[in-house]
């Protein structure tokens, strides 16, 4: 983990060049990860070709963005916009750059059972966005005598100039100087939608063992994808108090999936909370989604139409009285701490939230947010506070 331009990039591709030409596996291969394939080609290609120019019978592959080694070896540039692409390649080695901005199921379910039958190597390297998943994994990873970790700050690394870091220190903000030069986990995101509410979440320690009440019905709020993942939330409404109970998501799977997914959960379901697109007939079937669920036995009905600011809104408005359950719900909940604006820095601008691997947490969470409906209570009742130690679940 180390501060911005500490040289991490050049240092990575470096070792997995020397970690491939002195592999004992026969035909070596090795991948460097961007969070976006664009991005490995912008930042890194250029000096994967630089450091191995002057080894004797090197190879590059510009369409493939590869470089072939003489010992048979080879080092390729992804971007982790496409993990499943990786599927079905053996690894000796990887770098994963910028792992805080990644989907974290490119590691899990992609990249660590490529290395697996190599015994290969993983480096993880960036910058922190939060308490997401490259957090988990540097706090894991302090006390596993498997792992190496290493920890960069420009105040004590000396690569920058203190007057440059004192420059930098006078135009960016607070959290921006931590977060980016001195790797500062605590410092907020810039542009996180739900960084304070999430916070106050954890602070109030309303993020942990959330019990499903058998008693009450479970709503299911859906984000349909489509050739993406498909989301669904699932919570129970008590009193004022709402509960993420659990959390579904796939990619590349019929609706069906979703279905037996649904059914094979202890739960009783109040009708499935679908967005408008749903209702939209697909041309192959003839029929909308909302026709297919309910053929499938199951009862729905449609969120209400808002705007995104709207439903973000919502979403705010909803979780300081929302429970959440941390192992159930856990790579939802990573989503929706890291869904943010994007930023045209230039300008300082926000340009509205940003499509990537967490959108669709987020855009289901919303879906269920503007679909909550007020339960009708005394006003006296209405005015009482919701906390850990009232008439609560978990004061009892």
């Amino acid at each position: 983990m180390a501060h911005r331009r500490a040289g991490k990039t050049v240092a990575a591709i470096n070792d997995l060049i020397r970690a491939v030409l002195s592999c004992p596996n026969p035909n070596p291969r090795a991948a460097y990860l961007a969070p976006y394939y664009a991005q490995a080609k912008d930042v890194v290609w250029n000096y994967l070709k630089h450091y191995t120019a002057s080894i004797p019978g090197v190879m590059t592959n510009e369409s493939e963005l590869r470089v072939d080694l003489p010992n048979g070896g080879r080092v390729r540039l992804y971007g982790a916009d496409n993990y499943d692409r990786l599927r079905g390649i053996y690894l000796d080695d990887v770098v994963l750059d910028e792992y805080a901005d990644m989907d974290p199921r490119a590691w899990s379910q992609v990249i660590r059972p490529a290395l697996a039958d190599r015994e290969g190597r993983a480096l993880f390297i960036g910058t922190p966005k939060g308490r997401n998943a490259f957090w988990k994994l540097y706090d894991e990873a302090q006390a596993d005598p498997e792992w190496f970790s290493m920890r960069l700050r420009a105040s004590e690394t000396g690569i920058l100039p203190q007057a440059e870091l004192d420059k930098m220190r006078a135009t960016m903000s607070e959290d921006e100087y931590a977060r980016e030069l001195e790797t500062s986990f605590e410092a907020a995101i810039e542009g996180a939608y739900y960084a304070r509410v999430l916070t106050d979440a954890e602070t109030e320690k309303r993020i942990g063992n959330v019990p499903h009440d058998p008693g009450i019905e479970v709503h299911a709020a859906w984000d349909l994808g489509i050739g993406d993942s498909t989301v669904i939330w699932l919570a129970q409404f008590v009193g004022r108090e709402v509960r993420l109970i659990d959390y579904i998501e796939n990619n590349g799977v019929a609706l069906d999936w979703y279905a037996r997914e649904l059914r094979n959960k202890p739960y009783t379901y109040a009708p499935l909370i679908l967005p408008h697109d749903a209702q939209a007939r697909e041309l192959g079937t003839g029929k909308s989604r909302v026709e297919m669920l309910e053929g499938l036995g199951f009862r729905t009905r449609i969120a209400p139409k808002l705007s995104v600011e709207d439903g973000i809104e919502a979403v705010r408005r909803l979780i300081p009285r929302t429970w959440i359950d941390e192992k159930r719900c856990e790579l939802g909940l990573r989503a929706i701490r890291d869904y943010r604006e994007k930023r045209d820095e230039k300008r300082r601008l926000g340009m509205g939230p940003l499509h990537d691997w967490t959108s669709h947490a987020a855009d289901a969470l919303r879906y269920l947010a503007v679909a909550y409906e007020e339960p009708r209570v005394k006003r006296e009742a209405a005015r009482r506070p919701v906390h850990a130690g009232g008439n609560t679940w978990m004061g009892r």
